[in-house]
């Protein structure tokens, strides 16, 4: 029996309709919001993580995918736990569904905005992978390199929401730069500086005390030792950031207010793990050091995509008399 007409359209109908909710702008709504709702949630899925390890619930679920052999989900004779690790892994689905998201709204500006469409590609494609990189993580037995590399990424994927959030509100087109040369080299290795000390601070949880569960192993590495050599880079990188705080205030560079807030983190970031290494690692401090970790990443990431503006057109007038200088 051959399809009607009218129910055959129905299909392609339904996906012009689709296709036409879309976002048509960068400037939407819905792309801030959900942006946003992702950014949130890959820093939550940071805390729920460090709730994970730092309560002794890294094998709260003895395997993976399944939370044990016979049952998808955590059971109730696995305690508290089970609970933390088992929440940990559904609110990865959470921030899997908020990337889907986020790149379903900008398919349609693909092509005028291919820098944001590649972004949300990374962010779902980072959530997948660490999806797998979890599960490594528990057959393992709680490595503590792997456990430090799913932190590591974690970083990475805040640190992408954030430089989505900040292209989203600038046009496209090439860009310039716009603070003076010496300024951005500056910054760049104030990036390098944070980028070592947030390595050299993975690997000095790895050797202590908060290794997710009482059987896992440490790195072998000396945890005091190792507070010491990552205490360095971190005052390091708190000096340059001051000094590009004043620079930046005393040029009225467009990224003064960023470097400000960059800044001002930093030295809660400092004062909670000063607070930490003196009072014995308390669980608590040290997850909130974790998150400040992604917030300084986010933020220094904002202040490096901030070096450069939307080139404005210049007449030829004005670019031969640029050439002649």
């Amino acid at each position: 029996m051959s399809q009607s007409p009218a129910t055959g359209t129905r299909p392609t109908s339904l996906v012009r309709t689709l296709w036409a909710w879309l976002p048509s702008h960068a400037m939407d709504r819905r792309i801030g919001l959900f942006a946003w709702l992702s950014a949130a949630a890959e820093l939550l899925i940071i805390a729920t993580g460090g709730a994970v390890r730092l309560t002794g619930s890294g094998l709260g679920c003895p395997t993976w995918p399944t939370c044990t052999a016979e049952s998808i989900v955590n059971t109730p004779e696995m305690g508290i736990h089970g609970v933390i690790e088992f929440g940990n892994r559904t609110l990865t689905g959470l921030v899997g569904i908020l990337a889907v998201v986020v790149l379903l709204l900008v398919l349609r500006i693909r092509r005028e905005r291919r820098d944001l469409f590649v972004l949300a590609a990374i962010v779902l494609g980072g959530v997948v992978a660490q999806a797998l990189v979890g599960g490594v993580t528990v057959l393992t037995g709680l490595n503590p390199f792997i456990v430090g590399f799913h932190y590591v990424a974690s970083v990475i994927l805040v640190a992408v929401c954030a430089a989505f959030l900040a292209r989203r509100v600038e046009p496209a087109g090439p860009r310039e730069r716009a603070v003076p040369k010496a300024f951005a080299i500056l910054t760049h290795v104030t990036t390098l500086v944070l980028a070592v000390t947030i390595v050299f601070g993975v690997l000095t949880t790895g050797a202590g005390p908060h290794s997710g569960d009482a059987a896992s192993v440490r790195n072998g590495f000396d945890a005091q030792l190792l507070e010491h050599v990552h205490a360095w880079p971190g005052y390091a990188l708190l000096a340059l950031t001051v000094a590009l705080t004043i620079a930046a205030w005393r040029g009225a560079l467009p990224v003064r207010r960023w470097i400000t807030a960059l800044l001002l983190v930093e030295l809660v970031q400092i004062g909670v793990g000063l607070y930490q290494a003196r009072n014995g690692l308390p669980e608590l401090a040290v997850g909130v050091h974790m998150v400040l970790a992604a917030v300084t990443a986010a933020l220094m990431v904002v202040v490096v995509l901030r070096l450069k503006r939307v080139r404005v057109a210049r007449s030829a007038t004005a670019e031969q008399e640029s050439l002649a200088v």
